[in-house]
């Protein structure tokens, strides 16, 4: 399968609102994200306002998934995959994307939200990569992780 990674477009915005809505965890549908103030025209202006940058990943014709992040506030908001897209290192490059590109804006610390539940994936996901809790929890109940240099994991480098 041939997978082309690029930066989102503002064009971008309604299949991502769909894919939210698909994916295996953690899924949140269109009415849902209209109701938090998120619709296909705020997450385009974000996009195209240069507020919200992100990254997809195409397969083919076909979004497979994306992640995004605040340029103002250096936090990763979405990740977001398909279901029959995952375990593929899709999400993982995305993040990394997006990390860089928050980096390259001035950000020193990066943070998200996620579960505090370790049976959900995205728990032992982001801590695999150096996220690590900051003993918070933000407006929605998810625990705000922190990415931590690899300078200072303590650990062996993955």
């Amino acid at each position: 399968m041939q997978l082309e990674y690029r930066s989102a477009s503002p064009l971008d915005a309604q299949e991502c609102i769909r894919i939210r809505g698909l994916t295996r965890e953690n899924a949140i549908s269109a009415a849902h994200l209209a109701s938090m103030g998120i619709t296909v025209e705020s997450w385009a202006e974000g996009i195209r306002a240069r507020e919200l940058p992100g990254f997809v990943c195409m397969a083919g014709n076909e979004m497979a998934g994306y992640c995004f992040g605040d340029a103002s506030t250096g936090e990763v908001v979405v990740l977001a995959l398909q279901p029959e897209y995952e375990d593929l290192g899709i999400g993982r490059e995305l993040l990394a994307r997006v990390v860089a590109h928050l980096h390259g804006l001035g950000h020193t610390r990066l943070f998200l939200g996620c579960s505090a539940d370790p049976a959900v994936r995205s728990f032992g996901f982001y801590r695999h990569l150096g996220w690590q809790g900051t003993g918070t929890v933000d407006q929605h109940g998810d625990e705000v992780l922190e990415l931590v240099p690899r300078s200072q994991r303590g650990g062996p480098d993955d």
